[in-house]
């Protein structure tokens, strides 16, 4: 009897953004829980060995990005994995690069008349004099770099002082930041997955903690800091309404294999988007995964799906 060829897998993690050691966690997990009888990995840091994944690509079935952030979830890596010929999981460059700028991404998702809250672009000039963002927005408001991930340089303005703070602070993350309208209501997020034909998982309401303003970095990744609801205790109604965004945000950003749309459902019933991870967290206890689990697809069966989603030509759900 031949024994069945494994699959050569190189999981790429670390990466130099500010998310290297949730990517690093993650990748542990992922490796600990493939199946060692079907694939063979080789583990690969983008901040170090770009290099060597490029000596040993013709040695490479397949890559699995868990790289979050710029330099990994923004497209680079898509489009080196590219050059190279190695298929990989979830999106290619083009929507990788659009849901990683959320500037570009709600401009998306308001040409195909999605719910979004109203925003601007800050200027350097509104850290000392913020007023002008006030003309057309209006207190409380949402701070956010617009290229960096799990809530970093993130934060509320209740007033103009917090303002002016936050738009400094967000400008430590990155060269561009956005100002979004305070939508106060719970938290949801919906999962895709597929390629061709896509399934919207079951939806997951995030609670964090009463110290925390907001789900941030600290809530998303210290432990006990949030609760989890999967699927979220909402109605049918609103429930399927949600997983129709989710899909219709995916298709908008054109997405491909998985994605995980975050949302706020208002105090009065409507939905906004948030923004869209193409490379949602990677462990068992991660949204997306939870998600998965609930629609019946452990963790290692998730892993073994998403690959399968990688390869060209794939499709199903």
């Amino acid at each position: 009897m031949v024994e069945e060829k494994r699959i050569r897998i190189a999981l790429l993690a670390g990466g130099r953004s500010g998310e290297r050691d949730v990517s690093l966690k993650g990748a542990a997990l992922v490796e600990k829980a493939l199946d060692p009888l079907k694939f063979m990995v080789t583990r690969y840091d983008p901040a170090t060995d770009l290099a060597i994944l490029a000596q040993d690509a013709q040695s490479i079935d397949v890559a699995f990005i868990l790289l979050h952030g710029l330099y990994g979830e923004d497209g680079t890596v898509q489009g080196y994995l590219d050059l190279l010929g190695i298929p990989y999981q979830g999106s290619g460059v083009l929507g990788s690069a659009m849901a990683m700028d959320k500037n570009l991404a709600k401009i998306m998702y308001k040409l195909h008349g999605l719910p979004v809250a109203d925003w601007e672009m800050a200027i350097p000039e509104d850290v000392l004099l913020p007023n002008r963002l006030l003309e057309c927005l209006q207190l409380p408001l949402v701070i956010k770099p617009v290229r960096a991930g799990s809530s970093l340089g993130m934060s509320i303005a209740s007033t103009l002082e917090e303002l002016a703070t936050g738009i400094k602070a967000a400008y430590e993350h990155d060269s561009q930041v956005m100002v979004e309208q305070f939508v106060q209501g719970r938290e949801i997020t919906g999962g895709v997955l597929g390629n061709e034909e896509l399934t919207a998982l079951p939806l997951v309401e995030v609670i964090p903690n009463k110290e925390f303003r907001f789900f941030d970095y600290t809530a998303k990744y210290q432990s006990g800091a949030s609760k989890e609801l999967c699927p979220a205790p909402i109605s049918q109604e609103l429930s399927e309404k949600a997983q129709q965004l989710a899909l219709a945000a995916h298709r908008a950003l054109q997405l491909r294999g998985y994605s995980r749309t975050d949302m706020i459902l208002s105090d009065k019933g409507d939905f906004y988007i948030l923004e869209t991870n193409t490379i949602p967290g990677m462990t068992p206890t991660s949204l997306f995964p939870q998600a998965a689990a609930v629609y019946g697809l452990d963790f290692p069966t998730l892993l073994e799906r998403l690959i399968e989603l990688a390869f060209p030509g794939t499709v199903g759900k």
